[in-house]
């Protein structure tokens, strides 16, 4: 069952089109990996399934329910963004915590603030803010961060943070986790520990779809890959298949280009 499609999104940016016709569908519980090379549409198709940015064209369902039609003006209501959001759990480049605030209130805040709209929340506040506590210490024990809960983002390491910003994504239990190339603001020896996170949650079957340059963890990971290039869909299919026996010959040069750079120790 697909819990995602994607059908004809384009985006433009004045006369710059940054996507045009990207269609995709993802099953519940698989985890989607994109790669390309820098401006080829991998965030800017991200920030549109996330409402950060507009698409210009298409339609995105989950669970067969229209979120998103550029025809239908009243799925693009602000009043409702902010629920559409819910759907997806965003994980971005930069850790993006509050650094006036703790590890795990960084992982509850925003599910506190969702609960103050409940009719129930005056009459029972103190009980819902526990449960909701004792969620996020349980996230933050899963992401292998239980002593640091109340450090501040200061006082953790980059991968620390990351791991943070994660288990603030999952709190609200999206349909669909998507990280930004999760480790590119990582030094080398700290993005292991957030990579072998994301592969525990592919392992539990946590649906989620991956921007990344990290080829060998999308080829072991993802079960399927799309390749950007120039805001348009190259190839896709089968993890394994796209980076190990790419049909298309841009897939091959980039691919080719980006085992270049590794040796060189840049990105293509």
């Amino acid at each position: 069952m697909s819990i995602l499609q994607v059908q004809h999104i384009e985006k433009h940016f004045g006369d710059t089109r940054v996507l045009e016709d990207i269609s995709f569908e993802l099953e519940q519980g698989q985890a989607l990996a994109i790669i390309g090379s820098s401006g080829s549409g991998k965030t800017t198709l991200l920030r549109c399934l996330n409402f950060l940015e507009t698409p210009d064209r298409g339609r995105i369902l989950v669970r067969d329910k229209v979120l998103f039609d550029a025809g239908d003006p009243a799925t693009q209501r602000e009043s409702e963004i902010r629920k559409k959001r819910l759907h997806f759990g965003m994980v971005f480049q930069s850790f993006n915590l509050f650094p006036q605030y703790t590890a795990l209130k960084n992982v509850t805040l925003a599910k506190e603030l969702l609960a103050q709209e409940r009719p129930d929340f005056k009459q029972n506040k103190r009980a819902i803010l526990e449960e909701i506590e004792a969620e996020g210490r349980a996230l933050l024990s899963k992401m292998g961060l239980a002593e640091r809960a109340g450090h501040y983002p200061h006082q953790l390491s980059g991968g620390q943070q990351q791991r943070v910003a994660i288990a603030r994504a999952l709190a609200l239990s999206p349909d669909i986790l998507c990280f930004d190339e999760p480790t590119s603001a990582l030094d080398p020896e700290l993005t292991g520990e957030v990579l072998k996170v994301i592969r525990g949650l592919a392992e539990q079957k946590t649906t989620m779809i991956i921007v990344t340059h990290e080829m060998a963890f999308a080829r072991d990971v993802a079960d399927q890959v799309i390749f950007m290039g120039g805001g348009v869909i190259v190839e896709q299919g089968d993890a394994r298949q796209v980076i190990e026996r790419p049909r298309e010959e841009r897939t091959r040069q980039f691919l080719s280009r980006y085992e270049e750079s590794s040796a060189a120790g840049s990105e293509p």
